[in-house]
């Protein structure tokens, strides 16, 4: 049994559910010689080219087609395909932007390595950079804030609180002005309140061991089985099929038991209003940390992002 290619190719054909004309289109064949080979009217051996073909477009190995792969083996090897589990996108920039809004464009699981999310800074600050981006990447940018501030899309979120802290308060590596900034906290108050199709979280990255969730976009598909982040050289993405790695990770940031501390997201649009006002106001870090504290249970998340200081001296 499959102990020559028409047969193995038939036995592929049956377990695609591909249509005639589908199939032949893959292996650049019309459909008379696939019929031709499905009815058993030919025995030349096909060439190399259709061989290549299938192995391509169903990613199987190429061992598949040697004489001493047949009967079971060969069934065991359609049965487990091979994939590979790391994935290289080097598109360039747009190549990038283009690979993201595909990805994500169902819903999306994101870890933001930085507050705001991309979409958000460009709705506001366009050129955040000093770079020139072309009219492609420009209405690419475009299109991935409407996809994201539509209200029915699924979107959940997490950043960091220092990242949160970092965006509002910072003087060091911080190109907003008191006007973007606001407009920024309002943009995104605006999208995750009252929307149950969005979530958005806080976590304290300093009660508990998280490393590295500073510098890499993280997008987690865990129904799909992928998930990808942006290296932070020459617009490369690097794209996961491990479907163990995956699953934890999610799982990290979903399950009650293994979530690192953080703010829940019926209180994270209360969060940013506070700290708007506290900008508006041109209030100081620790003064906004006092508000938060005065406001909601999240004071001691904030304090172990804060470095230590002086009580303020109405409080002692």
């Amino acid at each position: 049994m499959y102990d020559n290619a028409i047969e193995k190719i038939v036995a592929i054909y049956n377990r695609s559910g591909l249509s005639i004309s589908k199939f032949a289109s893959i292996i650049n064949k019309d459909r008379r010689t696939l019929t031709a080979w499905i009815d058993k009217l030919v025995t030349k051996e096909p060439s190399n080219e259709v061989k290549v073909a299938i192995s391509k477009f169903f990613r199987y190995p190429p061992a598949i087609w040697e004489e001493e792969c047949h009967g079971v083996e060969f069934e065991d090897m359609l049965e487990h395909v091979p994939k590979d589990e790391i994935r290289i996108i080097d598109q360039g920039y747009e190549g990038g932007l283009r690979y993201i809004l595909d990805k994500e464009a169902q819903d999306r699981f994101v870890i933001h390595p930085q507050f705001p999310g991309p979409a958000y800074r460009d709705k506001v600050v366009p050129t955040p950079y000093k770079r020139v981006i072309s009219a492609e990447a420009v209405d690419l940018k475009k299109l991935r804030y409407e996809q994201i501030s539509n209200y029915a899309f699924e979107s959940t979120e997490w950043y960091s609180i220092e990242s949160l802290l970092r965006f509002a308060f910072s003087h060091i590596g911080n190109f907003y002005t008191k006007s973007e900034k606001i407009q920024i906290l309002e943009l995104m108050h605006d999208t995750f309140y009252d929307n149950y199709n969005k979530s958005l979280y806080f976590f304290d990255s300093h009660s508990t061991k998280v490393y590295g969730m500073d510098t890499a976009y993280i997008s987690i598909n865990v129904k799909q089985n992928f998930m990808f982040f942006k290296m932070p050289i020459d617009s490369l993405i690097v794209e996961v099929q491990n479907k163990k790695l995956i699953y934890r990770m999610h799982r990290y940031f979903t399950s009650a038991s293994q979530a690192p501390n953080h703010i829940l997201r019926t209180d994270a649009a209360k969060i940013l209003r506070i700290i708007k006002g506290a900008i508006v106001s041109d209030k100081s870090l620790i003064d906004c940390y006092y508000d938060i504290e005065k406001q909601t249970p999240y004071g001691p998340l904030f304090l172990n992002n804060i470095s230590p200081f002086e009580p303020r001296a109405d409080l002692q």
